[in-house]
């Protein structure tokens, strides 16, 4: 799991709540609307709706929700419309940080993206200047509770195309090309496994840090950017250790 993940995982945890479901609700919506437009609004036809809808059903967002988002999408009902944009920088400690948002202002998140970077110890940088450290991969994850035996889960992973398979500490990540993810996930669902999936970007290498005060410093930036109402995704190539980790959210 990449260090992104598990902090987010963990920070989940620990926060509050209602907040954070609310926060994710909104970002899944506009995820949604926003595939809808580009490609249509038959989940059927339109893989990367049939991803965002899934998404959103996993999180429980109503389905009529859901509907009324992909409505506003193809232009049934009226709306704000959203473009997406991506921005790269580097947090403390020289990591790698790539922010995609959807925004109805470009000028006005573009400005408060980088003055979250400048007054939190990082910097912006030019597209593509971090982009190649990562790759688009899917993922569906397995809870433990599944109480599956590993082997099986590779055996049936693979063979529905998957590129790997990892212990999370809490259950399993099947990587999967970003084609292949709507695959592996039914093949796993077909086993009677719980999953859940979604199309990440993981980094080729990691930055390790070692040091609750760099900890500290590099989250406290990535959490910043998860907050902003714009920001869909933060993708991140630090590696904190478990024990320091505990401290930070202790």
């Amino acid at each position: 799991m990449s260090g992104h993940s598990k902090w987010a995982t963990t920070k989940h945890k620990k926060g509050a709540l209602d907040k954070a479901r609310g926060k994710l609700f909104a970002k899944l919506i506009r995820q949604v609307e926003v595939a809808a437009r580009e490609g249509g609004g038959d989940v059927e036809a339109n893989p990367t709706l049939r991803t965002m809808f899934q998404k959103a059903r996993d999180a429980s967002v109503p389905l009529d929700t859901i509907e009324r988002a992909i409505k506003r999408g193809t232009g049934e009902l009226e709306g704000v419309r959203y473009e997406p944009v991506t921005y790269e920088g580097y947090a403390p400690c020289g990591v790698a940080v790539i922010v995609e948002c959807l925004t109805d202002n470009r000028n006005r998140t573009g400005a408060d993206i980088r003055a979250i970077f400048s007054k939190n110890g990082g910097s912006m940088a030019e597209p593509g200047a971090v982009s190649w450290q990562f790759e688009r991969k899917g993922v569906v994850s397995v809870p433990r509770e599944a109480k599956l035996d590993e082997d099986e889960l590779t055996l049936v992973a693979a063979d529905a195309g998957a590129e790997d398979v990892r212990d999370n500490g809490e259950g399993w990540d099947v990587v999967t090309p970003p084609s292949e993810l709507a695959a592996v996930r039914a093949a796993i669902e077909g086993n009677g496994w719980p999953a859940s999936a979604e199309l990440t970007m993981q980094p080729s290498q990691s930055v390790p840090i070692s040091s609750e005060g760099d900890a500290r410093k590099v989250l406290r930036l990535i959490d910043l950017l998860d907050d902003h109402d714009d920001v869909q995704n933060v993708y991140a190539n630090f590696d904190i250790p478990d024990s320091v980790l505990e401290l930070v959210v202790a």
